[in-house]
C-alpha cells in the first residue's frame, strides 16, 4: 500500500493511459458498491467512449505518484448544462467556473482529491462539483476541503445530485 502523496504530478491523460484509467474507474465503482452507493456509477459508468472523448478533448487528467497513475478526473471549464437549474439553494456566485467530473482514485494512494481540487483551483478559482447523496466518501472529502453545499441538481438521466462549490483565493467572498 502506498502512503500519502508526496510528489504529485498531474498531467493531461493520453490514449495510452486508457486501460489504466478504466481500471481505476472499475475499482471506484466497486468501492462505491461496498460503501452503500451502487447506483451512482452503476456497472459501467463512465463508459469507455466517454473516457476516450474526455482524453481527446484534453479535459481528462491523471494524477501520478512515483510515475504510476493513481487517480483520474475530468475538468471542464465553462457552463455545465445540468447546473443551470439548482433547487433547494443557489450557487455561491455566477462567475466563470470549472466543473470536476468523474473523479476517482486507485484506493491506495491518499491525497488524490486534494491534489485534483488544488490543481483545478489554480486554473479557475471557482469550482463546482456534484455527487450522489449515497457517496459518503466524496461528501466527506468535499466538506473536508471547504466545498459548500449549494443545493440539488439533476444529471442527464434525471437523478438528483448534491451540488457543491468552492471559491479559491481572491475570488472568495
Amino acid at each position: 500500500m502506498r502512503g500519502c502523496v508526496k510528489q504529485v504530478n498531474i498531467r493531461k491523460a493520453s490514449m495510452t493511459d486508457l486501460q489504466e484509467i478504466l481500471q481505476i474507474y472499475a475499482h471506484a465503482r466497486e468501492r462505491m458498491r461496498q460503501n452503500g452507493n451502487p447506483s451512482q456509477w452503476g456497472e459501467r459508468w463512465p463508459w469507455e467512449e466517454v473516457v476516450a472523448e474526455d482524453i481527446e478533448a484534453g479535459q481528462s487528467f491523471v494524477t501520478e505518484e512515483e510515475g504510476k497513475i493513481c487517480g483520474v478526473f475530468a475538468f471542464l471549464p465553462g457552463i455545465e448544462p445540468t447546473y443551470q437549474k439548482i433547487e433547494n439553494g443557489s450557487w455561491l456566485n455566477e462567475e466563470a467556473y470549472g466543473t470536476i467530473h468523474r473523479l476517482a482514485g486507485d484506493g491506495w494512494t491518499k491525497g488524490v482529491f486534494a491534489a485534483c481540487q488544488e490543481y483545478c483551483g489554480k486554473i479557475i478559482p471557482n469550482i463546482r462539483i456534484d455527487t450522489h447523496a449515497d457517496n459518503h466518501i466524496m461528501r466527506h472529502l468535499l466538506d473536508k476541503h471547504g466545498f459548500k453545499t449549494c443545493g440539488i441538481i439533476y444529471v442527464e438521466d434525471g437523478t438528483p445530485r448534491i451540488a457543491y462549490q468552492k471559491v479559491f483565493g481572491s475570488w472568495a467572498h
